[in-house]
């Protein structure tokens, strides 16, 4: 059984037990998060697709942990100018542990 959910402006393919780092959402560890825009459930009655989203579906997880991903990064140079600027950026996310997929 798996469902595809969005959130952050992405789309993901969970399962109950995946572990998915989604963007940011501004919760603790360790909170209870509801995913309630669903694309699509599979399960052993068939495929569910919605138009776009599934009525009364909801995909609830728990917040495994939040942090900040690997550093990148963003140099900007022009030749002959003595033009350099060199800048770091590390994108926040949360890691949301999959429960359960309520259909």
């Amino acid at each position: 059984m798996y469902a595809i959910i969005t959130t952050g402006g992405k789309q993901y393919k969970v399962s109950e037990g995946d572990v998915v780092r989604v963007e940011k959402l501004g919760l603790e560890d360790g909170e209870t998060v509801t995913f309630d825009q669903v694309l699509m459930i599979s399960n052993e009655n068939g495929l569910n697709v919605g138009n776009p989203l599934l009525a009364n579906a909801t995909v609830t997880g728990k917040v495994a942990r939040v942090g900040r991903g690997k550093k990148i990064i963003i140099y900007k140079y022009k030749p002959k100018t003595t033009y350099h600027k060199k800048q770091g950026h590390r994108q926040p996310f949360t890691e949301v542990t999959i429960e359960k997929i309520n259909a």
